[in-house]
């Protein structure tokens, strides 16, 4: 009896052991493969490297009459009335690549639009872009690989710099907002598009919108360029429509059930919705990306077809002016010394007259005036 006993004990136990796990549901496994993030790290090296480079160019104790942190020496910083940012001058900067609205449209030089987004103005911009893009990028490298974040942080900061660049022709830009507000917009059309195989998807999104909206609307404050943030914005949101779609979650649990249990079939590896945006969206971005460039070649300035688009960058209150800080002096040559007068304050200066400094003006009306 208790043979018979123990016997029909271990055929239930086998049994059991048999009884194959349920097959997987929405948010508890990871079918995707997960990859080593190397390229965020290295695209923030890269512009430290590029910005330590700057400063060396920069060489403010021989190009400047004052600076902000001599100890420094040839790394010290502009003075602060000039660049409150701790960084170089607006000349060393278009020296070496800035967004120069002028010699992109004369000289054609195109690749600016690409160079400026390794650039930075100062210490506080680097720091403020790089703490981001490891937060924002490492995750994104993590789930989807360095080709395609990478694409999609080189096209987001170029479509944000041609959209500047419509838009803001009176002086020169810098910076990788772009690329990183691409990023975001990469995030959020990347939930929309995959989105069945995600768990507390509106926590997710609402979130993710929150976070898109209050970076933009920081935008419109003074000396902010949001039109870099809007076109690389949506750069980025079409462009993850196209390189971050993954099949549905049918097609994944089909693929990942275990042996033993049968789940509903899935044909297509994609939902209908999933093809009509990737379609869509890779229209629009060719069809935008080849208009904005026309036209940006063409030396199309956007506020005169767009009365109200300025707002989207600046909204002038009482407390900030949205007006552009051109600066204008008035120069005279007497024997070897030039004579700078500033003509927005009146203030006036002699400097000794060398093929340097003449080829300095507009930076030494800078400082003269600010």
């Amino acid at each position: 009896m208790r043979e018979s006993q123990t016997a029909s004990s271990e055929a239930r136990g086998k049994e059991r052991r048999r009884t194959p796990p349920p097959p997987p549901s929405e948010g508890d496994f990871t079918p995707f493969k997960r990859w080593y993030p190397w390229l965020v790290p290295s695209i923030v090296v890269a512009n430290i490297v590029l910005f330590v480079i700057t400063m060396y160019v920069n060489d403010c104790p021989k190009n400047s009459f004052s600076c902000f942190g001599g100890s420094f020496g040839r790394f010290s910083f502009q003075p602060l009335k000039e660049n409150p940012l701790l960084g170089p001058s607006s000349v060393t900067l278009a020296k070496m690549g800035a967004l120069d609205v002028r010699k992109v449209v004369h000289d054609h030089q195109v690749w600016r639009l690409v160079t400026a987004i390794w650039l930075h103005a100062g210490v506080v911009h680097l720091l403020a872009n790089m703490l981001s893009l490891l937060f924002i990028g490492i995750r994104h490298e993590k789930e989807f690989g360095f080709i395609r974040i990478g694409l999609l942080y080189i096209v987001s900061g170029f479509g944000g710099n041609i959209l500047s660049a419509l838009f803001i022709q009176s002086s020169i830009s810098v910076g990788a907002s772009g690329a990183l507000f691409g990023l975001l917009g990469g995030m959020l059309s990347e939930l929309i598009i995959n989105w069945t195989i995600y768990a507390n998807k509106l926590a997710a999104f609402s979130t993710l919108v929150l976070i898109i909206v209050i970076n933009l609307a920081m935008g419109i404050l003074p000396h902010v360029d949001n039109f870099a943030h809007i076109g690389g914005f949506i750069a980025g949101f079409l462009l993850g429509f196209v390189l971050l779609i993954r099949p549905h979650f049918g097609w994944v649990r089909q693929r990942h059930a275990p042996p033993g249990y049968t789940v509903k079939s899935a044909k297509s590896k994609h939902k209908t919705y999933q093809y009509v945006l990737w379609a869509a969206s890779a229209i629009l971005l060719i069809v935008g990306f080849s208009v904005a460039l026309v036209m940006l070649l063409k030396g199309v300035d956007g506020n005169q077809h767009c009365s109200w688009c300025r707002y989207l960058s600046c909204v002038p209150t009482s407390r900030w002016s949205c007006k552009s800080q051109e600066v204008f002096c008035e120069t005279t040559e007497i024997g070897n010394q030039l004579n700078l007068t500033c003509l927005s304050n009146g203030k006036n200066r002699i400097y000794q007259l060398t093929e340097e400094s003449t080829s300095r003006v507009q930076q030494l009306c800078s400082q003269l005036c600010g």
